[in-house]
């Protein structure tokens, strides 16, 4: 009778767990605080930038981008004052749709203004889903409508 010879156990690739560099959105308030050189808000609104490029980078999305814009005479001059902080420009999923409208629903229910502004939720929305931090000065409401995102701001005194 002929050996047997036994199969080895087909190999199984290891589950791979990649670190990807935490991306950071940065708000609107913050790059206007460093493209200014804000006397209050300045230093931190720098120092904030300087470490989220240092762990992984700066994005921003055509809301961020637009908010900063009323600030400047052409696309060019916007350009170049933004271009030493490598931001990364992405655009909206659709899904940030679907949260903003469910976040400002959330709101309006709870005595919200229907004049407050929207883009904050679409920001909010975006940095949720795409799982980047928020850099922002203004985080309240990010906090109260998007609890599972993570938000980089000052200690409130």
């Amino acid at each position: 009778m002929p050996a047997r010879t036994r199969r080895a156990p087909p190999l199984r690739e290891p589950v791979a767990r990649y670190l990807a560099p935490r991306m950071v959105m940065v708000d609107s308030n913050v790059l206007i605080d460093v493209i200014g050189n804000d006397a209050r808000w300045a230093e931190w609104s720098v120092s904030q930038i300087e470490a989220a490029m240092l762990a992984g980078g700066l994005v921003i999305n055509p809301i961020i981008y637009a908010e900063i814009a009323a600030g400047f005479d052409s696309i060019e001059s916007l350009d170049a004052a933004i271009a030493p902080l490598r931001l990364f420009r992405q655009p909206l999923p659709w899904e940030a749709a679907f949260l903003t409208s469910q976040a400002f629903q959330q709101f309006r229910r709870r005595g919200g203004s229907r004049r407050s502004p929207m883009p904050d939720f679409y920001i909010g929305a975006h940095a949720s889903l795409a799982g980047h931090a928020l850099l922002t000065r203004d985080p309240l409401r990010y906090r109260e409508y998007f609890p599972r995102l993570d938000v980089i701001a000052p200690e409130v005194s």
